[in-house]
């Protein structure tokens, strides 16, 4: 396939077993774990957990990404698109809330493919690094009952200087928007969510300005009751040698100015996170659980 997925727009072949491109992807999906997971939003891992499948490669490859080994150095195993519906049905015969596709952008051709053959009666979750094409998401239309993008970065220097992505915001910002005018009404059914839209947005160690211009966005866009995640889980990881300002946590005192700032919007939706979140031990183990 000539891949086009992402706002990339890389053009690359990208062979059934051999990958190219952006995001050294081959057609065929890898995956580098899929299992119950417990560490989402409360309305998404509820009490039985999500079932999470995490997808190796990235379309954006954030210098500080938690789940480095996967998203930079590809780690994972080819599965068949049969599989994948396998691990769908298995994930959803042990009793999770909802499916939770963990960066799914670049084999969103797969995912598609896969829920027409088979659509669990869970809720599906589109856990996406924000960064995705317009075009794309119009195919998952009917498919997606949860949309969970990442709003990273405002500015186009943050955005070239952590992920080599100067347009991130401009194609993030319009993909939200897609993803609201699919899912345009948020509900719930005991404390679960079962469709809708919840924005996350990873607080960074001095970057409060960044933060706050994509609270005022989210405000000036999108309805007031527009659920957001504001997450201080920041832990210095991954190839930041360079931006002396991520080698360190998040402090309280930055968090709480966003948190602040998101209540003097006037927005009404929020998940917040304890300090206790900004540790190694909640990144999952990419030891190919449930995959083979």
């Amino acid at each position: 396939m000539l891949c086009n997925l992402c706002p990339r727009n890389c053009n690359a072949q990208r062979l059934e077993n051999q990958g190219f491109g952006f995001c050294k992807m081959p057609e065929n999906p890898v995956l580098a774990r899929a299992d119950i997971h417990k560490w989402e939003e409360p309305c998404i891992s509820g009490e039985k957990g999500t079932g999470a499948i995490f997808f190796s490669g990235c379309s954006l490859k954030c210098c500080f990404c938690q789940n480095y080994p996967i998203s930079h150095e590809n780690k994972g195993e080819i599965i068949t698109t049969e599989r994948l519906v396998e691990i769908i049905k298995e994930l959803e015969n042990k009793g999770v809330h909802t499916i939770d596709f963990v960066n799914p952008t670049h084999f969103s051709h797969i995912i598609i493919d896969a829920l027409n053959k088979y659509k669990p009666k869970i809720p599906i979750v589109y856990n996406s690094s924000g960064y995705d094409s317009v075009e794309t998401l119009k195919n998952f239309e009917g498919l997606i009952d949860v949309y969970l993008p990442d709003l990273k970065y405002f500015g186009s220097e943050k955005s070239s200087q952590y992920a080599r992505c100067p347009d991130y915001f401009e194609k993030a910002a319009s993909a939200v928007l897609e993803m609201y005018r699919q899912q345009p009404k948020t509900e719930f059914k005991d404390g679960i969510i079962q469709k809708g839209l919840i924005i996350r947005h990873l607080v960074l160690p001095k970057n409060i300005d960044e933060s706050k211009n994509i609270l005022l966005w989210i405000k000036n866009n999108l309805p007031e009751s527009t659920y957001i995640s504001i997450m201080s889980q920041y832990t210095p990881y991954g190839n930041i040698s360079k931006f002396k300002e991520l080698n360190r946590k998040l402090t309280t005192a930055e968090y709480q100015k966003v948190v602040d700032f998101f209540l003097d919007l006037g927005l009404k939706n929020g998940f917040m996170q304890e300090k206790t979140s900004a540790q190694t031990d909640f990144i999952p183990d990419f030891d190919l659980t449930g995959v083979k």
